[in-house]
C-alpha cells in the first residue's frame, strides 16, 4: 500500500484547539501531534451543519460578537443570562431562530485567545484559536486567593456550580475534560493552590471520580476537597435543571478533604479505636511459646521453618490437631507433598497418642476404635484438606486456598510447605517466585482474616555444620527471599542436633522465636522432645533438664 505523504504542516486542530499542530496528507487525512486525534478527512471534519452555524445570519437588533453570538440565557441548560454574562458566555441561533451554539471564552493574562464553541444539535466541540497555555475557564474572572474555589469539568457545570452556590464563590472548570484533568489544573496549579480551600465537583462516572482523586493528589495536602452528589445526579448542571440548589450546597459543604488511598484522618478515628474488635488469642499447645507470643491470631500470617528432617511436620500435626480440638473454628489444611490419608492418618495419630501412620501400628487398632476417634475428629464437618498429592498450578491452589477460608469459613489453613508452591511456578526465579507467594499470602490473610500457618525451608549455610547438627537459626538463614520475614507477623524457627550421639539430645528440638510482631518478644521459647514409641512432642519446663537421664525426665 502506498504510504501518505505529508503536504500540509502547522495547521489547527479541530480536537484540542492547537493553532499549528496538524500535518495533512496528500488524501486528506491528517493527524495532530498534539492530542494524537487522526483525521480521516481534514477538510471535511466540519459538518455542513456546522459550517452553516459559523456563519450565522445575523439576528435583527441583536448585538453580535465576531461569532454571531449574543447574551442570553442558555435554556438548553437552564442558566441564567446574568451568569452567562458574568462568564462571557455567548449564543448563536440559526436562521430559525433555534439556539444551535455556545461561545465559552478563553484568556491569557485577561486577553481573549480562543473560542470554544459547542454545537448544540450533536453536542460536539471546535476552537476558533488555540487554549494552549490559557486560564481554566472562568479563571480570568476570579482574583487569587480567595476562600473557596470549586474547579468542575465542563463550562456549563461551571455556571450551574455558580448559580447553585449564590453566585458567591469562585468557579472555574477544566478544558479538556476528565482525560486531561491533571494536565489543566498543572497549568494554572499557582492559582488553583493560592485558595485556601479547592472543592472538586467532576462529574458522578468513573472517568470523572478517577480524575477527581488525581487532581487532587497534586494538590497541597489538606487543601483538596471532593464532593459526593446525590444518587441521581451527574453533576451541577444536572443538579441545577432540576432545581436542587439545598441538595448541592449541602454535598459542597459536605465535601471531605482528600487524602491518598490507605492514608486515614486519625481523628476521625476515635470512635473505630475506641470500639473496636478484640484479637481473640489461641493458646499454643506449648507454654513457652504462649509466653513468647501471647497465642496464636486469626489475621495473621506464622511462618514455621527448620532444616530437613528437624521435626517441622510433628509440630504442624500437633497444631492441627489442636486446632481442632481447642476451638469450634473450621480448619483448612494444603499439604502438598503428602497424600490426604496420610494427613488424616497423622492427626489421628495425635488423637490416639501412637503411630498409627505406620501399618502395623495401625492394624493393631480394631475399626471400632479408630472410628470413634475418626468421628470425635472429623465428624462436625470442620476439617477440610487439599487432596492433591504434589504441586500443581500457583492460581490453581491460591484458588482452593481462598475456597477454603472463604467457601468453607476455615479461620485457621496450615499451608505444607512453602517451597512447593515455588516448585509450581514456571518463571524459574525462586526468589521473584517467593516474594509473588508471600505476597498473595499477606493480601490473602488481610483480606480475609484467617490464620495461615505456613511451613518454610531454611537455605544451607556454609561451614562444617548445618542445620542438621543443631546450628542457631537467623531470619537470614530464611531460604530465597527476604519477604518471608518481612512478610510473616511471627516466624518460629526448629532447632536440633539430630547427630548428636546422645539420644536425648538427638531428638530435643529447641523452638526459637524469630520475630514476633505483635509482641516483640523473640529468643528461645520452649524445647520439646520427641517419643519414639508415640510419634507425640513434649514440652519441658526447664531447658537444663536435657542434661538429666531420660527416665528422670517429668513433662510439663
Amino acid at each position: 500500500m502506498q504510504q501518505s505523504t505529508f503536504i500540509k504542516y502547522h495547521v489547527p486542530c479541530h480536537e484540542c484547539g492547537s493553532k499549528d499542530a496538524v500535518s495533512v496528507n496528500a488524501d486528506g487525512s491528517a493527524k495532530c501531534f498534539s492530542c494524537d486525534k487522526f483525521y480521516s478527512n481534514y477538510e471535511g471534519n466540519v459538518t455542513s451543519m456546522e459550517k452553516y452555524i459559523k456563519q450565522p445570519t445575523p439576528i435583527a437588533n441583536k448585538q453580535l460578537n465576531a461569532h454571531g453570538g449574543i447574551y442570553a440565557k442558555l435554556t438548553d441548560r437552564n442558566i441564567c443570562k446574568e451568569t452567562a454574562e458574568k462568564y462571557g458566555v455567548k449564543v448563536v441561533y440559526d436562521a430559525s431562530g433555534q439556539l444551535a451554539q455556545h461561545l465559552y471564552p478563553f484568556y491569557i493574562n485577561n486577553e481573549q485567545c480562543a473560542t470554544k464553541i459547542r454545537y448544540v444539535r450533536d453536542k460536539k466541540f471546535s476552537f476558533d484559536g488555540s487554549i494552549q497555555n490559557s486560564g481554566l475557564f472562568g479563571q480570568h474572572l476570579f482574583k487569587e486567593g480567595g476562600k473557596y474555589l470549586t474547579l468542575v469539568e465542563g463550562e456549563c457545570d461551571a455556571m450551574a456550580a455558580y448559580e447553585l452556590l449564590g453566585s458567591k464563590w469562585a468557579v472555574v472548570s477544566i478544558k479538556r475534560g476528565a482525560a486531561a484533568a491533571v494536565k489543566d489544573v498543572k497549568e494554572s496549579l499557582e492559582y488553583v493552590e493560592s485558595f485556601d480551600n479547592v472543592v472538586i465537583c467532576f462529574d458522578k462516572d468513573k472517568a470523572g471520580i478517577e480524575a477527581a482523586q488525581q487532581v487532587a493528589s497534586i494538590i497541597k495536602p489538606g487543601k483538596a476537597k471532593i464532593v459526593t452528589l446525590p444518587n441521581g445526579y451527574k453533576d451541577p448542571n444536572d443538579m441545577l435543571s432540576q432545581g436542587k440548589h439545598a441538595d448541592f450546597t449541602r454535598s459542597w459543604w459536605d465535601a471531605q478533604v482528600y487524602t491518598p488511598t490507605g492514608i486515614i484522618r486519625v481523628s476521625e478515628k476515635q470512635k473505630e479505636f475506641l470500639n473496636r474488635e478484640r484479637k481473640q488469642s489461641v493458646q499454643y499447645p506449648w507454654e513457652g511459646l504462649n509466653k513468647k507470643l501471647l497465642g496464636l491470631r486469626a489475621g495473621e500470617l506464622v511462618t514455621l521453618t527448620g532444616g530437613t528432617g528437624l521435626g517441622k511436620s510433628s509440630i504442624t500435626r500437633e497444631l492441627e490437631h489442636w486446632l481442632i480440638k481447642e476451638t469450634n473454628d473450621n480448619v483448612g489444611i494444603i499439604a502438598l507433598e503428602e497424600d490426604w490419608k496420610r494427613t488424616v492418618d497423622g492427626i489421628l495419630s495425635i488423637e490416639a497418642n501412637d503411630k498409627l501412620f505406620i501399618d502395623t501400628v495401625r492394624d493393631t487398632y480394631p475399626e471400632k476404635n479408630l472410628t470413634t476417634m475418626f468421628d470425635r475428629l472429623f465428624a462436625e464437618d470442620r476439617v477440610f484438606i487439599h487432596a492433591h498429592f504434589g504441586a500443581n498450578n500457583i492460581d490453581a491452589i491460591f484458588a482452593k486456598l481462598r475456597y477454603l477460608i472463604v467457601g468453607c469459613d476455615c479461620k485457621w489453613v496450615v499451608v505444607d510447605h512453602l517451597h512447593m508452591l515455588v516448585s509450581s511456578m514456571l518463571d524459574g526465579d525462586e526468589r521473584k517466585a517467593i516474594d509473588s507467594i508471600m505476597h498473595r499470602l499477606r493480601s490473602m490473610v488481610e483480606e480475609t482474616g484467617a490464620g495461615i500457618i505456613l511451613v518454610s525451608h531454611l537455605r544451607r549455610i556454609e561451614g562444617n555444620k548445618g542445620h542438621e547438627n543443631g546450628v542457631s537459626v537467623s531470619l537470614s538463614h530464611l531460604r530465597g527471599s527476604n519477604s518471608i520475614a518481612q512478610l510473616s507477623d511471627c516466624v518460629i524457627a526448629l532447632e536440633r542436633n539430630q547427630q548428636s550421639e546422645d539420644d536425648l539430645e538427638a531428638r530435643t528440638t529447641k523452638l526459637r522465636i524469630l520475630k514476633s510482631r505483635y509482641t516483640g518478644d523473640v529468643g528461645m521459647a520452649c524445647s520439646l522432645v520427641y517419643n519414639k514409641e508415640t510419634g507425640r512432642l513434649s514440652e519441658y519446663e526447664d531447658l537444663e533438664i536435657l542434661n538429666s537421664k531420660d527416665e528422670d525426665i517429668i513433662p510439663f
